[in-house]
């Protein structure tokens, strides 16, 4: 029997992307049934709303979606339709992989780590406002909870039992932020005593940075806060070619999981054919993976990565020569 998914293209070259991936999905023999749903500001166009109702009901109905990139205005305007999703849907988890693949241009050789991000509380919870009439002041509000932080770092050790994990390092910024960071070290510490077999330390955020461009083998799995962990996850793509690279999900305990690009909507590429799939495949294989399909994950995997490995059949962003369309035919023809 297949398995429905609310299928969410985007915005830019969200379209173009979504559709290779469906059509590289399909060959590498994934048993899904797609249900297309809009979201963004293709969605404002259409329904007048960035996340209309029917979207809603579709993730609440099949508990499982795949998504291309959103628009969301910086400034004033609509929420993140992104955020409003994982809040919504209690998706708590933000799981990035970020690995070297042969072929994609980067300065590193031996990248192969996971960050897990809460992804519901710290600044991103949306609890701020001006406090003057005249707007000229505003103040957001970090809010950490031990309830929120205990959940997010208990499911980066079983993912780190279940992959085989060796390391986890607790990622933020209690030398200074005492309290609020102060609380997501102290349950990070105490959850660790209940998985001796994973080794565990912690590190001040900046030093983090630092030290991922200088000697990122030295990281195995990262879990830290909403904040730090979107610029980490970002910062770590950096290091394996860039976001057109880097799969994500977004996990609820026993419930709904989305399956996304983080890459931006490249609206000065769309509709002209060149865009890069790779990173929405790659966590298109995560959600067959999460599913238990695994050989048609495995399959999809197999032949992004020869597509890769050979500059003719990569996108022209990671130094290729050829098209959506040509990328997507060679990753078909790998897999077979």
């Amino acid at each position: 029997m297949k398995r429905l998914v609310s299928l969410i293209e985007g915005d830019g070259i969200g379209p173009e992307i979504a559709a290779a991936t469906v059509k590289a999905v399909e060959a590498a023999g994934a048993q899904v049934e797609w249900e297309r749903v809009d979201a963004g500001m293709g969605a404002v166009e259409r329904h007048k709303d960035p996340l209309p109702q029917a979207t809603i009901d579709s993730l609440k109905k099949t508990q499982l979606a795949l998504k291309g990139p959103l628009a969301t205005p910086s400034g004033g305007g609509y929420r993140s339709v992104n955020v409003t999703l994982r809040q919504q849907f209690d998706m708590y988890a933000n799981v990035r992989p970020v690995r070297t693949i042969p072929g994609v241009p980067c300065r590193y050789t031996n990248v192969d780590l996971v960050i897990v991000r809460e992804n519901t509380e710290d600044l991103y919870a949306g609890v701020e406002h001006y406090v003057d009439p005249r707007r000229t002041a505003a103040e957001s509000i970090a809010i950490i909870t031990k309830f929120g932080s205990e959940r997010c770092i208990v499911y980066a050790f079983e993912y780190a039992r279940k992959h085989g994990r060796k390391k986890i390092t607790l990622v933020h910024k209690a030398n200074i932020l005492k309290m609020s960071n102060g609380l997501f070290l102290d349950t990070g510490r105490e959850v660790a005593k209940r998985y001796p077999d994973i080794e565990f330390d912690d590190m001040i955020v900046d030093a983090t940075a630092m030290k991922l461009v200088i000697a990122p083998e030295r990281f195995d799995m990262i879990v830290t806060m909403n904040l730090f962990g979107d610029i980490l996850s970002d910062l770590t793509a950096g290091l394996v070619g860039g976001l057109g690279v880097a799969p994500a999900a977004n996990i609820a305990d026993g419930g709904c999981a989305m399956f996304e690009a983080v890459h931006g909507t490249a609206n000065d590429i769309a509709g002209r054919g060149i865009a890069n799939p790779t990173g929405l495949m790659l966590s298109a294989a995560m959600m067959l993976d999460h599913i238990d399909q695994r050989d048609a994950a495995e399959r999809l995997r197999k032949g992004i990565f020869a597509a890769l490995a050979n500059a003719e059949t990569r996108t022209g962003d990671l130094g290729g020569k050829t098209n959506t369309a040509g990328y997507t035919d060679a990753v078909i023809r790998s897999m077979r």
